[in-house]
């Protein structure tokens, strides 16, 4: 088996579709941690403010973890956006019919890792 390596943060049931999130991920993938957080502080979307927080704590847990990393040596290894419990409503129409109302929910999950060889 192959040993996992970087730093992650894993969000689960966040309340958004994962198909909204999906096209914001790609835009971050093998970028730098802090060009990644600058694109997504200047993104109006709500799936942006989701993304940033976890991958800020996967740069805190990065940090925290070992002591002589610096943010700027971070860069985003793997980013995954599936599909979360959905959960359904009724939602009342005219002559007495309902349709179906899903609240869809999704989980992030973020790998962190180094550029280069520590110091």
């Amino acid at each position: 088996m192959r040993e996992k390596t970087g730093y992650r943060a894993v969000a689960r049931g966040l309340p958004m579709s994962a198909k909204k999130v999906r096209p914001l991920a790609d835009h971050l993938r093998r970028r730098s941690y802090p060009e990644a957080v600058s694109i997504l502080e200047n993104l109006p979307h709500k799936g942006a403010r989701l993304l940033e927080k976890v991958i800020k704590s996967a740069a805190a847990n990065a940090l925290y973890t070992t002591k002589q990393l610096d943010e700027s040596s971070l860069f985003i290894k793997e980013l995954l956006i599936d599909e979360g419990r959905q959960e359904y409503r009724v939602w009342p129409r005219a002559r007495g019919r309902a349709d179906r109302l899903i609240k869809r929910s999704c989980h992030i999950s973020v790998t962190l890792d180094v550029k280069g060889e520590l110091k």
